[in-house]
């Protein structure tokens, strides 16, 4: 697949640097929703009757991609919702460790309830600072996200690998919206025991989708108590008191979850490990350029491996200034967030450059 621009065709039209605040939405998941809602205008609750199968479906799809046992994968509408769910079922006298500046649906549901926590700063050194923290403060709970939202920071995963051997009784859960889609990642074989992401940024499924990934032992240790009718039903939670479907109560959305489906679909019919490798590549020439230029931090710069998402120096009119060239950023933070997917190009770059 070469021409993304019929695949994302506002491409036709902007240079599209923002999927680190919404996704794109592909001209195939658009059409099946349309195919989807379709079905229910001429079909009714004939539909509903394939819920199951959709649901089922869409959980499968989910777990092969990352590494995870469908009967071990949540789906929900968004991030927030899912982690809400997970910290309402904890005990609430638990040591927490979080970043600071860190996305406030990983931060805020822990402050609002009273926990018990402590932060490290994000630095270029972030890594030897959890350790150190770790060493400390000996947390029961380490919440974080993959890839912070302000600066584009990702987090080492064998870093994450060696923290968990040390620790194995912390609770790691992981923020993964701003990361999954971007890499290959095999979640069993990771450290973390729970990771939600949101999926209308990097793996262009639309908004009003998200899915949780769980390992075995986190319904041992989360007492979720979250409910409603058809949520101890389907496939793959079909015993009563099922941790999974404390997650999805009620009846679920098959025209959103669908759409995660479809996005699944082309991210395999493009190949995750070509997404993987677009991204690489155009991450360390944005990186170079902006480096050169002065625009990143040094936190960033002198870091190994970093993620496409950037803060560079700008504000508010430089992002206007751009809109008017056809350029979609964002402020974020103290300067201008630019993020780059795999339907970006150096040219896309380039044409940025030429603007700072």
């Amino acid at each position: 697949m070469k021409n993304f621009k019929k695949v994302f065709p506002i491409l036709q039209q902007y240079t599209y640097l923002n999927t680190a605040a919404s996704g794109l939405l592909p001209t195939p998941v658009m059409e099946w929703r349309q195919e989807h809602d379709l079905d229910f205008l001429v079909g009714g609750s004939m539909l509903k009757e394939k819920q199951g199968k959709i649901l089922s479906g869409v959980r499968e799809k989910v777990g092969k991609l990352f590494g995870c046992l469908p009967e071990r994968v949540a789906l929900v509408p968004n991030f927030s919702y899912g982690f809400n769910t997970l910290v309402e079922g904890l005990e609430g006298s638990e040591k927490v460790l979080l970043l600071e500046q860190d996305y406030p649906s990983v931060n805020w549901p822990f402050t609002s309830r009273g926990f018990d926590v402590r932060y490290v700063s994000i630095t270029e050194k972030v890594e030897d600072d959890i350790e150190a923290a770790f060493a400390k403060a000996q947390p029961h709970i380490f919440a974080f996200s993959l890839v912070q939202w302000l600066n584009g920071i990702k987090l080492d995963q064998e870093f994450l690998k060696s923290l968990k051997s040390k620790y194995p009784d912390t609770l790691f859960i992981a923020d993964g919206t701003q990361y999954m889609g971007t890499e290959v990642f095999d979640f069993d074989n990771s450290a973390i025991d729970a990771l939600g992401a949101s999926t209308y940024k990097w793996m262009n499924a639309g908004y009003g989708n998200a899915f949780f990934l769980f390992k075995k032992q986190v319904a041992e240790k989360v007492g979720a108590q979250t409910t409603g009718f058809n949520a101890l039903q389907g496939k793959y939670k079909p015993q009563e008191g099922s941790f999974l479907g404390r997650f999805e109560p009620g009846h679920q959305d098959t025209l959103n979850y669908g759409s995660l489906g479809e996005a699944i679909d082309l991210i395999n019919q493009i190949e995750l490990e070509t997404i993987q490798s677009k991204i690489a590549t155009l991450a360390t020439s944005a990186k170079e350029a902006f480096a050169e230029r002065g625009l990143i931090d040094s936190a960033i710069t002198n870091r190994k491996n970093h993620s496409s998402i950037f803060n560079i120096k700008g504000d508010e009119a430089l992002v206007q200034k751009l809109r008017t060239e056809d350029i979609i950023v964002i402020a974020r933070g103290e300067g201008v967030r630019v993020s780059f997917h795999y339907f970006n190009t150096e040219d896309d770059l380039n044409r940025l450059l030429s603007f700072l």
